[in-house]
């Protein structure tokens, strides 16, 4: 089936280090989504992601100058590089994921409500590339 087809696909993408916290985070999560029997041994791709750029902005501002939701986008370069063939980009792409929370008056409240933000914006960065890198092979 070709589900299954999509996923071997996969199989034979070699992941490169991504830098920075939130760097590393992407990376896992597509690890865990494009590796289902372990990394691959010899790999016909490897997919590159830059440094990934954030952006907090202040969404809704009270009379008093006070923000009470803020968004976060992150930004990230993707290429794909078949190996075999010396190593062309086949796929380049920039991929924008935004998600948002609100501010709370609790710092702590507010710090954990951020991070969750961002942890959802970095999974859906990792379903974008996954779905960028499939729909190449499927071409």
């Amino acid at each position: 089936n070709s589900a299954d087809e999509n996923k071997q696909a996969l199989q034979n993408v070699e992941i490169s280090m991504i830098p920075d916290q939130g760097g590393v985070t992407l990376r896992n999560l597509l690890i865990d989504s494009f590796y289902k029997d372990g990394y691959p041994d010899h790999p016909a791709y490897r997919l590159d992601v830059g440094t990934l750029r954030e952006t907090v902005s202040d969404l809704d501002i009270t009379a008093t100058s006070e923000s009470t939701r803020r968004q976060i986008r992150i930004a990230a370069d993707m290429v794909l590089v078949d190996l075999s063939s010396g190593g062309p980009a086949v796929l380049r792409r920039t991929l924008t994921s935004t998600t948002s929370y609100n501010v709370l008056g609790s710092q702590f409240t507010t710090r954990v409500s951020e991070k969750d933000a961002r942890e959802a914006a970095l999974h859906e960065l990792a379903r974008q590339i996954e779905t960028q890198t499939v729909l190449y092979f499927k071409r």
